[in-house]
């Protein structure tokens, strides 16, 4: 994907689905500063190609984080730099992405890993999966947009928990706690995805982009800011090609083929 190196994250597109793979599995796809841009630009191609856009891991982990190696190679880290420069461009890449995006989180997801699985819209995880907050270990605060999510996904108490103690947590855990959308088994887990996956690339893409807008608003509106939104939303979905298929297609007794128009 770059001249450089052009498999840190490989790109696949088929019916619709784009899924990007990180691909370090000798170092747990540890995330480095050529796989971050790598990544941006994966990103990128998949918001001009796709419909929906799959995050998954090569071998055995989904990502384990920031690659310490890379980040002191300069000599000192600066992570403020690295985290302002580098993450906020690719966690926003992620969080407004017009695309349904899809973590498939195949292994252990830690660090700046866990949080930018996330990150994504839906987290479908293998049951052997594990999600850890491991910032204390090296004595760091997390970071990765991982203090915005996961307070709001699990609650405080245990979002405190998680970081302060730096527990593993299981997928089946996660999923019981409202972390992820859903674990899955192991032997299963790849179908599963491709099957959620295309289910959401034949839906109704207006919808899901103001799903989304709507859903990352609303924390921070009130009531009547919320229902004003939802009004401004419906009104571009109503006067859509996708509401009108799918009214013919419920008249009709059929299934509807969305255009995302």
């Amino acid at each position: 994907m770059t001249d450089q190196t052009p498999d840190l994250v490989t790109y696949e597109l088929s019916g619709g689905i784009a899924t990007l793979t990180l691909n370090r599995p000798e170092v747990m796809n540890a995330l480095s500063s050529a796989l971050r841009g790598q990544l941006r630009a994966a990103i990128a191609r998949a918001v001009a190609e796709a419909r929906v856009l799959v995050l998954t891991g090569a071998g055995r982990a989904f990502c384990s984080g920031q690659d310490l190696q890379d980040a002191q190679q300069a000599g000192a880290v600066d992570f403020e730099r690295i985290l302002n420069e580098e993450y906020v461009p690719m966690l926003k890449d992620i969080t407004e992405c017009p695309l349904p995006t899809i973590a498939a989180v195949n292994g252990a997801a830690a660090g700046a890993g866990a949080n930018l699985a996330l990150g994504c819209d839906v987290v479908i995880a293998a049951e052997s999966a594990s999600f850890i907050q491991a910032f204390t270990r090296i004595g760091l605060v997390p970071d990765a947009g991982g203090t915005h999510w996961l307070p709001r996904q699990i609650g405080l108490a245990r979002a405190m928990g998680a970081m302060l103690f730096a527990d593993k947590i299981s997928a089946r855990q996660a999923a019981d706690w409202g972390m992820i959308w859903e674990a899955v088994p192991d032997d299963s887990f790849a179908a599963h995805v491709r099957a959620r996956a295309a289910q959401l690339a034949a839906g109704p893409g207006l919808a899901y982009r103001g799903i989304k807008a709507m859903l990352r608003q609303s924390f921070a509106h009130d009531l009547d800011a919320q229902l004003a939104l939802e009004a401004r939303m419906q009104g571009q979905c109503g006067a859509s090609a996708d509401f009108r298929e799918g009214v013919a297609a419920f008249l009709q007794k059929r299934a509807p083929e969305f255009t995302g128009r």
